[in-house]
């Protein structure tokens, strides 16, 4: 039970300072400004979700595939290495109002993109379409999918599913992917329903050095525990 508990903590808090201010933070707050709240945090926790099980998956096979004691220093050097670089880009890199705009743009390329496909389309044609929609088509919104697309393949490689494999491998896999979903779940929400005014009033600098500082705290834990057998 106690690694369980240390397991979810650990992720818990690391997924939190990760993945506020990240880029799909920002991503989910501008989607939710332009369509529905409901659909918008639907596909995005979806995504999360099965990025945070997948991530773990992996972490939990790698002491099967590679030793154990080979997976707990990878481990080290990874929390340590997440927690230098992390601190680099707070202090001096302006990783805030660069990545907010970055994203808008993306997203405001392929919006104007979709709407003027949109006006060249007949509403007889939009009509007789949706008639002959499949049911799960129907289920599964466009904006669904958008917003569950952006956010898989925007975490996909990112620091804190590195971090979360390293976690998986190193800590009770149950307690990661507890700790990770519900720490997604809180980020997403926030975003979703703070919108981009939330956003843009985070200070990435304060979150950065926060959570560089965690994953340093996580390497030398790390570095002084024993390797399980």
């Amino acid at each position: 039970m106690t690694s369980i508990v240390q397991g979810f903590t650990k992720s818990l808090a690391m997924t939190v300072l990760s993945e506020i201010g990240d880029k799909t933070f920002f991503a989910a707050a501008i989607l939710a400004m332009r369509h529905p709240r409901r659909l918008v945090l639907s596909g995005c926790l979806a995504a999360l979700i099965v990025m945070t099980i997948l991530s773990v998956l992996v972490g939990w096979a790698a002491p099967n595939l590679i030793s154990r004691n080979w997976t707990h220093h990878i481990t080290t050097f990874l929390f340590l290495g997440f927690g230098l670089w992390s601190l680099k880009e707070a202090i001096f890199e302006e990783g805030d109002s660069e990545e907010l705009a970055e994203v808008e743009a993306e997203l405001d390329k392929d919006w104007k993109a979709k709407n003027g496909a949109s006006k060249d389309s007949n509403k007889d044609d939009d009509a007789t379409k949706k008639q002959k929609r499949p049911f799960l088509s129907q289920f599964f919104s466009p904006i669904l999918l958008q917003a569950f697309s952006i956010t898989f393949f925007g975490e996909w490689g990112d620091k804190s599913q590195l971090a979360t494999i390293g976690l998986a491998a190193d800590e009770n896999p149950f307690g990661v992917v507890l700790g990770g979903i519900l720490g997604q779940a809180l980020c997403t929400t926030a975003a979703v329903i703070g919108g981009k005014s939330l956003a843009s009033q985070i200070s990435e600098k304060v979150v950065g050095i926060s959570g560089g500082i965690l994953f340093i705290v996580f390497g030398i834990q790390s570095f002084l525990s024993p390797v399980e057998s």
